[in-house]
């Protein structure tokens, strides 16, 4: 492994569900100091109205007032597909880092030419304070915290550990949902499984947070489960399941699926770090290219 799992350090983890997209935030408190990072923060789109607003990130920017703590880091697991980041709202707000992994150059090129952006859409991440390479570690306060490259949902997906707490983004869900989709643009079932099994290999009591859960089956809305939990009971890869019946299952499961409802304006927007695009006046617009997903 790049680094270390520090089981010993168990930071305050608190969960935001955004109804809308099914999207859990958190924010994660160093448990000694006043430092905390946000992980997936959300921006509310109601498309049919083409109205922003911010009610998520409104919450947790109040949650860390009011907690006197002190934002370092706003980590992108991913470029979402199903929601606009709110990070660079919460960064005017509270200041601190917006992260990604740095295979988002990947994904900017892929969709760069899906929406036709011209020569001033930057295609080499520096819409974005850091950029994150596989084994990276960083601090959050006194907190060490790494990243892992986990590609398969997207070229840049990475699931990032602090302490004793992992966030999975879309490489995983509960053990109950499975695993994400892997047939997006630069997505592979086969990256998809070993990415997971990269993440099954880290310590069983390493706590797991989902960045959606749909509750299957009726149940309640959950997002915190174990590598242990996850290696025996996931329904896509635990109990040994092998890479071949993944890709097969995964494979034919993808070509069911609907696509996002917000895919075209989250991409466009989280590709550019959580900034809408303009128009040459300056007016916030978004385009919609024609069967080219």
């Amino acid at each position: 492994m790049p680094a270390t799992v520090d089981l010993s350090t168990i930071p305050t983890v608190t969960g935001f569900f955004d109804e809308s997209s099914n999207t859990i935030s958190y924010i994660v408190q160093d448990p000694n100091s006043a430092a905390c990072a946000i992980i997936d923060p959300v921006m509310e789109f109601d498309q049919a109205a083409g109205r922003l607003t911010h009610e998520s990130a409104d919450q947790m920017i109040a949650f860390i007032q009011d907690k006197g703590l002190h934002l370092e880091w706003v980590i992108e697991t991913h470029v979402h597909a199903d929601h606009l980041s709110g990070a660079p709202y919460i960064q005017d707000h509270l200041g601190g880092k917006i992260g990604i992994g740095k295979h988002v150059q990947t994904v900017q090129d892929t969709f760069g030419k899906i929406f036709n952006e011209g020569t001033e859409f930057q295609r080499d991440g520096s819409q974005f304070d850091a950029l994150f390479e596989d084994g990276d570690t960083y601090q959050v306060g006194t907190m060490s915290c790494f990243a892992l490259h986990t590609p398969g949902h997207t070229p840049a997906c990475m699931v990032h550990v602090m302490g004793n707490a992992g966030f999975a983004g879309d490489t995983l869900f509960m053990p109950d949902g499975g695993s994400a989709r892997a047939d997006f643009p630069g997505g592979d079932a086969g990256q998809l499984y070993d990415s997971i099994q990269r993440v099954l290999s880290l310590p069983d009591d390493l706590r797991l947070f989902m960045c959606h859960d749909y509750g299957p089956g009726g149940r309640a809305i959950a997002w915190e489960t174990t590598v242990a939990e996850q290696k025996e009971n996931n329904i896509h890869v635990g109990g040994g399941k092998t890479r071949e019946d993944f890709i097969k299952f995964r494979t034919e499961r993808d070509a069911q699926l609907a696509v996002p409802k917000l895919i075209l304006p989250s991409l466009q927007v989280n590709m550019r770090g959580g900034e809408v695009p303009a128009d040459k006046d300056g007016n916030m617009m978004l385009k919609t290219p024609v069967n080219k997903l």
